[in-house]
């Protein structure tokens, strides 16, 4: 049981000493950092590594922590940037490509006919579809559509103005929606700037 003692009282407390307060804040968000990673990376070791990295970097900086904007926030930060140095790494072996005309991003070990009427495979599908949209549109739509963040928070996160966040949610559910197949003829993005700037 973690309490409910705000998060900024727990690094007040971790920063006069208090060890177990550390403790109670990794306990209180190990699960959401795991989450946030495992769906930017796609991979669990990799979310482990990233969510370990996390909680690393919080040790050693949580004296930096100046209660400007939310903890969440400032974690969600930290957390996206352990993400992005794994994700460069990455980069460094072999990639998958994105799908071609031919191409199967995935190998099939079933039947060449997936059910996609299961709530489970459709969740599959749209994790296997994520690693196949950009970086910037995935880890945005990762705070946005799956962890709720609200946009003002996620340009703090990432350090990009509203528009941008509103941008490149729109452009990573167009990209997201082409991936998984269930784009029409007339949903192509476009390179100039769409709607998204009209979203709430």
């Amino acid at each position: 049981m973690t309490g409910s003692e705000p998060d900024e009282e727990l690094v007040r407390r971790y920063l006069a000493g208090d060890e177990r307060a550390f403790s109670l804040l990794v306990e209180r968000h190990q699960t959401r950092v795991f989450n946030v990673a495992l769906r930017v990376l796609g991979d669990p070791d990799d979310a482990r590594d990233a969510a370990q990295d996390a909680f690393h970097t919080m040790l050693r900086k949580l004296s930096q922590f100046r209660g400007d904007s939310a903890f969440t926030t400032w974690l969600h930060r930290v957390t996206v940037n352990s993400c992005y140095d794994i994700l460069r790494k990455r980069r460094r072996q072999p990639m998958l490509r994105l799908v071609g005309d031919e191409d199967d991003p995935i190998p099939e070990s079933g039947p060449p006919v997936a059910d996609h009427a299961d709530a489970t495979v459709d969740s599959i599908d749209v994790s296997r579809a994520l690693l196949l949209i950009p970086e910037e549109y995935r880890v945005t739509l990762v705070l946005a559509d799956i962890q709720d963040v609200p946009y003002e928070e996620i340009a703090r996160v990432l350090d990009v103005p509203m528009g941008t966040v509103k941008s490149r949610v729109h452009r990573g559910r167009i990209a997201l929606a082409r991936a998984m197949g269930l784009d029409g003829p007339d949903r192509e993005p476009s390179s100039a700037p769409g709607p998204s700037e009209r979203e709430s």
